[in-house]
């Protein structure tokens, strides 16, 4: 059999899911059955100080949604998942990650170390809590409405205050965010003029605005210390949607995506362009399987959050 003939190997994306995606018991049945899962929770814990897997396993809710300790805990999570699955002898030809799932994707590419990863992922939570100087944020999902009257409808309420797309996620999927006047008033605006659904977010910090900047220049300070490589495969990065893999460009991305949108829903046709055969998104909950269905329902996604459905997963690839 000549080369030619020899089936390829498919081509295989790792996505990895944000702030949102949390619920208490994440991770656990990865810590129960393997142990590699647990000394790099016991190394994540170590260098945090406190206990990652029982705030990841036992809570409370209300310490596991601050932001500054969800960060950390969804990016534990989320390598966890990741070392277990390529252990399988499964792994990426692109990555990417939705907002703080971009630090995960870099951590899978080979760019930075994780325990430096998941040390400045607290301090960027603590960063953004601290700019958005809490209770004077809204963040609202804007469904089934046209981008081009959401970001119309937002031009004409900065009058009032910062307002502005924070997540372009599908056609039919916006988040806004910023100053409560200002996102209420569009909000007003986009409900005189369409029917489509808002629905508002239990998040107060308004990231992904001009609001982030001042966390984003005192993360660029502590990410300056860090050592961070050349990937091993191209990242398909939030701000512009483009395929990077240098050190700079990284660098740049991370810092770059907290007062920027999201460019999710053109990240993923960026990264379905590059011949993928299965999208697997890696870490808590699905939420980036059923937004990628919605983009395109043609290609074969999954969600790997538990052992059951990686089986499944190292299954349908290997016997593909």
């Amino acid at each position: 059999m000549d080369s030619a003939s020899l089936p390829r190997s498919p081509r295989i994306a790792f996505l990895f899911p944000g702030q949102g995606s949390q619920s208490l018991g994440m991770g656990k049945l990865f810590f129960e059955t393997d142990s590699e899962v647990v000394d790099l929770f016991k190394s994540a814990s170590t260098v945090l100080g406190f206990d990652i897997s029982d705030l990841c396993f036992n809570g409370p809710d209300d310490q596991l949604n601050l932001t500054e300790n969800t960060q950390p805990a969804i990016l534990t999570v989320s390598i966890a998942i990741l070392h277990s699955l390529t252990r399988r002898g499964i792994t990426p030809a692109v990555v990417a990650g939705h907002s703080l799932g971009e630090w995960s994707a870099v951590v899978a590419a080979g760019g930075m170390d994780f325990l430096d990863a998941v040390q400045l992922v607290k301090k960027r939570g603590r960063y953004m809590q601290e700019a958005a100087h809490s209770g004077h944020g809204v963040v609202a999902a804007v469904l089934g409405v046209p981008k081009d009257l959401i970001l119309k409808s937002c031009i004409e309420a900065s009058s009032y205050g910062i307002v502005c797309p924070a997540n372009f996620n599908t056609s039919r999927q916006v988040v806004i965010a910023g100053e409560t006047v200002a996102v209420e008033v569009a909000i007003r605006l986009i409900q005189e003029q369409h029917k489509g659904r808002i629905v508002r977010l239990p998040i107060s910090v308004p990231v992904h605005t001009p609001l982030m900047v001042e966390a984003a220049n005192r993360l660029e300070v502590d990410l300056s210390s860090v050592a961070l490589q050349d990937l091993e495969v191209p990242l398909i990065a939030n701000v512009n949607a483009q395929s990077i893999r240098l050190s700079g460009d990284v660098r740049h991305s991370l810092l770059a995506q907290l007062p920027s949108a999201v460019l999710w829903e053109e990240s993923m046709k960026t990264l379905i362009s590059l011949g993928i055969d299965f999208v697997i998104e890696i870490g808590p909950g699905s939420v980036l399987s059923r937004l990628m269905k919605t983009i395109d329902s043609h290609v074969k996604t999954f969600a790997v959050n538990d052992p059951e459905s990686l089986n499944l997963i190292v299954d349908t690839i290997f016997q593909s």
